[in-house]
């Protein structure tokens, strides 16, 4: 390695106090890149299927790619752990300015694991590593954690990593709260530091990340800064709130825990426009970013005047929105807030409350068990408590803080009828009856439920063609391939790791470029296009090895069997033969057998014959751990 890299990693024992550097092999940066990449290999070998996700042997790990810290712009970091939540391999990225402090502090990520036997910190600041006394932020919000971190260390410049009370009390969609209020937020990984008494994690870098060629580097800088000039962002315009009225007139926009596609009036009381005239004051943007995409705020009128915060994005929008029926958008940017003081991803906090809605509406869930809450969509008081009775694991909260799974299997009497999840990660603002790749997104995820794994909707929509096919609008032929060739492509840019945001302006080919002039290595956009497929069939490998098969990759009955009752898709479900035609599909496509499994071949022409042996889901390790 020439550049890009620190080439260590640092090990943390919170059993034991035990810190260590690991170095990193060239050999796993050629495969793997970093990030994503490097966080799947040590996942496999680090973390096996006896493990309990919440036990002191899982593993949560801070990782990088090999820009962040450089001038590129590549500014978010990834938490990689076995996921609470799901019990699958997750990975969760975070914008802001942590994790280029962390590349500053001379590592390319961190990896902690054991317990410690009471609430700690740890503090990292250069070549200096301690584990030190938390006790007295032990219970604070993430707001107030940041407050008194820096206040202890009379240090303002400390970038942060941290859980609120929700990780504290495990709840298994507790997220992190990075840099501050960029949240790696979904599967859990706040949980997993909370499993750890392990509050928060507290960088001051120093060093500059060497670089193979800095004149080069600075020179396609510059030719990206014109070509983001030139190329008017729509999310430098309004963060992620533009999606609401394409989302709410394609009939994508979750309604009353996804039973509807479309919410009347949607734009008006929620959309860009009132975030705008009533809260927007600035941009923000992360470290290095050209596109600007938060804007902070506060609150200029009604009851919840002076609330100050980062934008309401679109997720959240959908989720505390228009499922729970909220339709003022003082009240969905109140309860977002606080769910981000308390350290509780929205996505999954808008679906199990939502859930819980349905349950109390069909008889379900007793007035008793909410602790006196009459539940209703619409009505943010009882929502807003709700929300704090799961961070705080009370009353039914206690139910809805495992997850909408686990609650359902709990509560039975037909309640899994209204869970709305992949293989235990909620189903995000995207509702996919509208569009039948969406759903084979949600099916085949990694992790769950997600939507960040590729974006096929608008390819679906306009017939875009991919390598060995073209999609058709609502035609489930044609669908697995480009799944499948936008999660390649998306984990081999997570492991870099690069912003979705910005790949209109820093595509493919100039990321390339960028990686060239950091690392020296030089790859082909179809050699960039098989590291992804190998890391895409590594988080596979270890998702089968957890025990995951073809009959996890579903949908739930609520997009199965309930046909969409409104919207320009009403009418439409996903029926076995929509699932079975495009998981067959897909799995063709990948070299996958019918079963889900990664042909023997196909491994091998990705160069994962040494490194996994399919009939004992044992890995070579070329890491050295010890």
């Amino acid at each position: 390695m020439t550049g890009g890299y620190c080439g260590r990693l640092l090990l943390v024992d919170m059993d034991t106090g035990r810190t260590d550097d690991m170095q990193v092999p060239s050999r796993a940066a050629e495969r793997y890149l970093g990030g994503k990449g490097f966080g799947v290999k040590l996942l496999y070998d680090l973390v096996g299927p006896e493990i309990d996700p919440l036990s002191p042997d899982n593993v949560v790990m801070f990782l990088t790619g090999p820009l962040t810290g450089t001038a590129a712009p590549a500014m978010r970091g990834v938490v990689v752990t076995k996921s609470p939540l799901s019990g699958t391999f997750c990975d969760s990225y975070y914008g802001g300015h942590f994790a280029h402090e962390l590349k500053y502090s001379g590592y390319d990520g961190v990896i902690v694991r054991g317990r410690a036997s009471n609430p700690a910190y740890l503090y990292i600041d250069g070549g200096k590593v301690e584990i030190r006394d938390a006790g007295f932020m032990w219970g604070k919000d993430t707001y107030d954690t940041y407050d008194a971190i820096k206040a202890a260390l009379g240090d303002n410049r400390v970038k942060i990593a941290c859980i609120g009370p929700a990780g504290e009390r495990l709840v298994r969609f507790a997220c992190v709260d990075c840099s501050p209020h960029r949240q790696a937020g979904r599967g859990g990984a706040g949980a997993v530091m909370g499993s750890k008494n392990l509050k928060a994690i507290v960088v001051r870098g120093a060093s500059a990340v060497p670089v193979s060629d800095s004149v080069r580097l600075m020179d396609i800088l510059h030719r990206c800064h014109e070509r983001a000039r030139s190329r008017p962002n729509s999310h430098t315009q309004a963060g992620t709130t533009g999606a609401v009225d394409f989302a709410n007139e394609m009939g994508f926009f979750p309604v009353r825990n996804y039973k509807y596609g479309t919410m009347e009036n949607a734009s008006d009381l929620i959309g860009t426009s009132p975030q705008r005239e009533r809260f927007w004051l600035r941009d923000l943007a992360c470290s290095g970013c050209m596109i600007r995409c938060t804007k902070h705020g506060i609150l200029k009128g009604g009851r919840r005047r002076g609330l100050e915060g980062d934008t309401i994005e679109y997720e959240t929008l959908g989720l505390i929105g228009g499922n729970l029926g909220l339709q003022r958008f003082e009240e969905v940017a109140y309860a977002g807030n606080l769910c981000d003081r308390l350290g509780m991803h929205t996505i999954s906090t808008g679906s199990a409350v939502g859930f819980a809605i349905e349950c109390y509406d069909n008889g379900l869930i007793s007035r008793d068990e909410t602790g006196g809450l009459d539940l209703r969509f619409g009505d943010s008081d009882s929502i807003i408590s709700l929300i704090g009775k799961i961070a705080a694991r009370e009353d039914i909260g206690d139910l809805l803080a495992d997850g909408v799974k686990r609650a359902a299997t709990a509560l039975g009497r037909g309640a899994e009828d209204y869970a709305v999840h992949v293989k235990g990660l909620e189903v995000p603002a995207w509702s996919p009856r509208g569009a039948n790749s969406m759903g084979l997104e949600y099916m085949t995820s990694d992790r769950g439920a997600c939507h960040m794994r590729s974006w096929p909707i608008s390819a679906e929509m306009s017939g875009e063609s991919y390598p060995g096919g073209r999609a058709t609008y609502r035609d489930p032929h044609g669908i697995g391939g480009l799944v499948a060739w936008q999660q390649n492509l998306s984990a081999a840019c997570w492991s870099l790791v690069q912003c979705d945001f910005g790949r209109d302006v820093v595509d493919i080919e100039m990321a390339l470029e960028f990686l060239s002039a950091a690392t020296g290595m030089d790859i082909s956009p179809h050699e960039f296009a098989l590291i992804g497929e190998r890391i895409w069939n590594m988080t596979r490998l270890y998702n089968l090895r957890e025990g995951f098969s073809a009959r996890d990759d579903t949908l739930p009955k609520r997009f199965r069997e309930e046909p969409l009752p409104d919207g320009p898709s009403r009418g439409h479900r996903f029926t076995d033969e929509i699932c079975d035609t495009m998981r067959s599909e897909y799995y063709r496509y990948r070299g996958w057998e019918e079963s889900g499994v990664p042909s023997s071949e196909r491994l091998a022409e990705l160069g994962l014959e040494e490194m996994v042996d399919t009939s004992t889901m044992e890995s070579t390790t070329i890491w050295n751990l010890d």
